[in-house]
């Protein structure tokens, strides 16, 4: 019992940790090669709270499988979207 709820501690933080940076450098990507949409819907931030969808969030928590709230990209608006899609 105990092991799991030190388990749970644990991974709260590294979660939330690992969808804030993941979800960030998508929008930081995109803005990087032309695409300002993540940046005009307020999603270029390292605030967890941006990234989080509510039920992905509870899933997560609950059943181990999750989802973060996508950064918007308007692929094309990006310089080259053949090519820059890839990278985003």
């Amino acid at each position: 019992m105990l092991d799991n709820i030190f388990e749970i501690v644990w991974s709260i933080p590294a979660v939330l940790i690992a969808i804030t940076f993941h979800e960030y450098w998508h929008g930081r990507m995109a803005y990087k090669l032309g695409d300002s949409t993540a940046a005009e819907a307020g999603r270029l931030t390292l605030n967890p709270l941006a990234h989080l969808d509510p039920i992905g969030t509870l899933m997560l928590l609950l059943f181990r499988f999750g989802w973060a709230k996508p950064v918007p990209v308007n692929f094309s608006r990006l310089n080259h979207p053949k090519r820059d899609m890839i990278y985003v």
